[in-house]
């Protein structure tokens, strides 16, 4: 019994420690940012509230082509609704056109699903491609894509991505893929599924070396218990290694190392970092550093949750430093995603309280020292 109580007063204090810790980083968060201060250039909504093609959008994407920047998210009524479609815009002179809906879920005459969590990608060879998830709920949905030779302007045909041993294969479930040495596309993926009554999130991989003609899976690396993780994000190092940074439900950012290419992963641990239960993006920059957009909160209701949104950076996927708050008002600002241009610069969009997305752009160079 002794032993016991030791080893519950250890756990006692390590929890109590890492919630000390995350507790005293959210009072050292930046104040939000202002153009021209920080590294932080530009912020502008795709689309003006006054103006939204649809009653709410969620879950952007953005990628950057030959012909300019992309952006797309799934927009309707709400989120779950069946008429929710996938909504593109692009940068033209600095601009983003009117969004355009490029595909919705009509099945035949009688059925029409919600569309949810479009991803877009340009390999380094080929047309430009986009995912997107077609079912009632995530436990239900497929994967399907579609692929364009004008940087998004026209389209092809859509088609669902087939079936694997873990049920449909949906590609990147939220967060860009990457494309390996060899022109392997590696996606970043996950699942949430209903097993005896209890929902399970586990994270895993789906692979193509043809465009998204055939796949491959690896995993899933975790078991959905002791962490519910999904929606990662992959961050690469120069000694070959691989990082994920996960959603998960422990109120903390996940994480798994792999040290062949992908094949493997260790198993999923806990970061330093809060998560409110929302999505993710991470980025590495050219330099190497790594880069993560995040509600830097917990699910409690003395957190902020989804109403704060920040970036913090990193040297070796260990150690993340805030360093910029991108919004700290009343709303949801959640759900980024992040890429860095062939000119250096870093292009951000998120979900501006359910109401439109907008768009920041910041320089990596000029973005605070890390202490």
């Amino acid at each position: 019994m002794k032993n016991l109580s030791a080893i519950f007063l250890l756990f006692s204090a390590a929890l109590l420690s890492v919630s000390c810790h995350l507790m005293g980083q959210e009072t050292d968060l930046p104040e939000p940012a202002h153009t021209g201060e920080n590294g932080y250039v530009s912020g502008e909504l795709i689309f003006p509230p006054d103006n939204k093609p649809t009653p709410q959008c969620h879950a952007s994407t953005i990628v950057e082509t030959p012909t300019g920047m992309v952006a797309a998210w799934f927009g309707g009524k709400h989120e779950k609704n069946q008429d929710v479609g996938i909504w593109i815009s692009h940068q033209v002179d600095g601009l983003w056109d009117a969004p355009v809906e490029v595909v919705n879920g009509i099945q035949n005459s009688y059925t029409r699903y919600p569309c949810w969590n479009p991803v877009l990608f340009q390999p380094d060879k080929g047309p430009l491609l986009l995912f997107y998830k077609v079912g009632p709920s995530p436990q239900e949905w497929w994967g399907e894509m579609m692929s364009s030779d004008d940087g998004g302007k026209s389209w092809s045909s859509s088609r669902r991505l087939g079936s694997s041993r873990l049920g449909y294969l949906i590609g990147p479930v939220k967060n860009k893929p990457i494309q390996l040495d060899d022109g392997t596309i590696l996606c970043p993926s996950s699942t949430e599924i209903i097993d005896q009554g209890q929902l399970l999130w586990r994270v895993h991989f789906e692979l193509t070396r043809d465009l998204g003609l055939t796949w491959e899976v690896v995993g899933p690396l975790n078991d959905g218990i002791e962490f519910d993780a999904i929606q990662p994000s992959i961050l690469t190092y120069k000694d070959g290694s691989m990082q994920i940074l996960c959603r998960t439900m422990q109120d903390v950012i996940s994480e798994s190392w792999s040290e062949d290419g992908g094949l493997s992963w260790s198993p999923m641990t806990a970061t330093t970092l809060p998560n409110p239960s929302a999505g993710t993006d991470a980025l590495t920059l050219k330099d190497g550093r790594q880069l993560l957009v995040y509600n830097h909160s917990k699910r409690d209701k003395k957190s902020p949750g989804r109403k704060i949104l920040n970036v913090a950076m990193s040297t070796d996927g260990k150690n993340w430093h805030p360093m910029l708050t991108l919004e700290n008002q009343k709303g949801e600002y959640s759900y980024p995603a992040v890429i860095q241009a062939s000119d250096g610069l870093v292009h951000i969009t998120y979900t501006y309280d359910r109401e439109s997305v907008k768009h920041v752009v910041i320089d990596p160079q000029n973005l605070p020292e890390i202490n």
